[in-house]
């Protein structure tokens, strides 16, 4: 029977009823309990916002009768606690206080929208809240919280779990808009925010609160917070609950085990399908560089969700609201040069040096948009993951395509308006050699001169395969760094098995001379020949892939660039 995908859905009782597909994480909410005020940080499209949905209707007891609807089917309703459907449950979603317009402050946004939750729980819990004093509109939400918690606990009710989802939501927003000066109001003294996080502070240590979680992206605002709310245990980079969000490859299996079966998918299409959504959804790494890494859920729904309505491998494979706009990348640089330098640095090795001891602290907003930090902050963004204790990386195609546009958008690259032709000739007759030209003449020749002195083979690997996949992604898929016993690729054009190149499959190795190595050698480039050790090398690769391939057609080509002064193109 066909289920629906769950992309973009955020609440758990809606997965359940609509029997979507579910990857059981829920063995978390028992480790959990044996965490006290936990906050656990992950990027945009990793599902907190599910997750958290999940912890209400889990502890709300207003959801009691329906506890086996929700959770049977999954571990901890196979294991239940005894705390399951004990608590008034205060959810926040700070996401929902936005920061723009100036008819009303944000201070004054978010009291009325933290009353407005406090005053609803009246509906939802009638038999305690008929005993529990009105919210007071005149007065500001710390009051109110402070006065409903105490009111609580001197009836005796139950106790208070709290849940604030996108904690750093609109503190963000003030970041990225250049609020500086309303940010540092909210986080100092005895402004809004800080006074907020002082009451649950307190509810917690006079125990009318159970317990509080928090999710969010970044940890600067909890850090600016200080001792207003110094209870939190950070649990984003501890290793026993590093997958608690994301999809391990074992699960990723199950679940497509479970698609293939439920659509009738052609099984012999699976190589090719585990193939594209590893290269392009996996890598996350946010606490063990050697361990098994994380596939990003959200993202991976996406693609599943067209792949299954057509059984196609989809043509675009990137969420445009994976993209975290140029501006935050600008604005933790301190401007476009910084922004630039960094990217560049990015698309020619691929990874960035990083002192481990800024990633285990946290780390408040002045440290934010110092140069030590710029990695830090890409990897709580989800743009860089951990490679080894020094250095992040890219952690897979999907954001390798990402710095290649934000790169394009720095320098006002043109990627859209004069390639048609280039591109509809490639169709019609694939001939590598005539795209790599084009590429040269369209794309390179746009880049101004002080790119060629920290570009490399990496460069014109990546900024290749972003343009061609613009244009050519109804046929092809692409790898970059594919695995062989012989080494790693550079980059693999993969035509589609539902497409007109079904079956061949181009591995291109980049080799690279700059300008100035070039004007030391004794020859120039018409004269140049390619070295025999490059040809065994991509033949190596071949004999790899025809052994997993056997009946593909493969074509092989060493491209040599030379700095900006032109290139090579090699089929062996």
């Amino acid at each position: 029977m066909k289920r629906p995908i769950p992309y973009g859905i955020m609440n758990y009782a809606e997965l359940v009823r609509d029997n979507a597909y579910f990857v059981d994480k829920t063995r978390f909410i028992a480790k959990l309990e044996g965490i006290h005020n936990p906050v656990y940080l992950r990027p945009r499209r990793f599902v907190k916002s599910l997750f958290c949905s999940m912890l209400h209707y889990y502890y709300d007891r207003a959801q009691e009768k329906r506890f086996e609807e929700l959770f049977g089917h999954t571990w901890i309703g196979k294991n239940p606690t005894a705390r399951h459907n004990q608590f008034i449950v205060l959810k926040l979603d700070f996401s929902e206080i936005g920061v723009s317009g100036a008819q009303t402050s944000l201070e004054e946004k978010f009291h009325l929208y933290c009353n407005e939750r406090i005053t609803s729980l009246s509906a939802v819990y009638p038999d305690i809240m008929q005993d529990i004093p009105p919210v007071r509109p005149e007065l500001d939400s710390c009051m109110n919280l402070s006065i409903w918690l105490d009111n609580l606990q001197k009836r005796g009710s139950p106790r208070v779990y709290v849940i604030i989802d996108e904690y750093d939501n609109f503190a963000n927003q003030l970041i990225t808009s250049y609020q500086d000066h309303t940010y540092q109001d909210m986080t100092s003294g005895d402004n809004f925010l800080r006074t907020f996080f002082k009451v649950l502070k307190a509810g917690r240590q006079t125990d009318a609160i159970e317990n509080i979680f928090i999710t969010g992206v970044l940890p600067i605002t909890i850090d600016d917070l200080t001792s207003s709310y110094n209870i939190g245990t950070f649990l984003t980079l501890d290793a026993s609950f590093e997958d608690m969000l994301g999809f391990t490859q074992e699960e990723t299996n199950q679940l497509l085990d479970e698609i293939y079966t439920d659509f009738l998918i052609d099984p012999a299409t699976r190589r090719d399908v585990d193939e594209v959504i590893k290269k392009q959804y996996d890598g996350y790494h946010f606490v063990n560089p050697s361990g098994q890494s994380l596939y990003n859920s959200t993202m991976l729904m996406y693609f599943l969700r067209q792949f299954c309505d057509q059984k196609i491998i989809p043509k675009h494979l990137t969420d445009l609201n994976l993209r975290t706009d140029l501006s935050w990348i600008q604005r933790i640089t301190k401007g476009s040069d910084h922004a630039e330098e960094l990217i560049s640095e990015l698309l020619t090795s691929d990874t960035i040096a990083y002192d481990d001891d800024y990633l285990v602290t946290k780390f408040n907003k002045a440290q934010f948009f110092t140069k030590g930090y710029y990695p830090i902050s890409l990897f709580y963004l989800g743009l860089l993951t951990r490679d080894d204790q020094f250095r992040l990386r890219i952690p897979n195609m999907n954001i390798r395509k990402i710095f290649a546009e934000y790169f394009n958008e720095l320098l006002h690259i043109d990627v859209s308006t004069k390639y048609e032709d280039m591109m509809r000739s490639f169709i019609q007759n694939p001939d590598l050699p005539r795209l790599f030209a084009d590429y040269w003449r369209l794309y390179i020749s746009q880049l101004p001169e002080a790119v060629f002195t920290r570009v490399n083979e990496n460069f014109y690997r990546t900024t290749f395969y972003e343009l061609c996949s613009r244009y050519l992604s109804t046929w092809f898929t692409w790898n970059i760094e594919r695995s062989y016993p012989e080494g790693r690729s550079d980059l693999e054009f993969v035509g589609k098995y539902h497409e007109k190149f079904a079956g061949i499959r181009w591995i291109i190795e980049f080799k690279y001379f700059s300008n100035a190595e070039l004007s030391r050698l004794s020859w120039t480039i018409d004269e140049f020949n390619p070295p025999n050790e490059d040809i065994m090398q991509i033949q190596g690769y071949a004999q790899g892939l025809n052994r997993e391939y056997p009946h593909n057609s493969f074509r092989l080509f060493l491209i040599y660039c030379f700095g900006n002064q032109g290139f090579c193109v090699f089929e062996i």
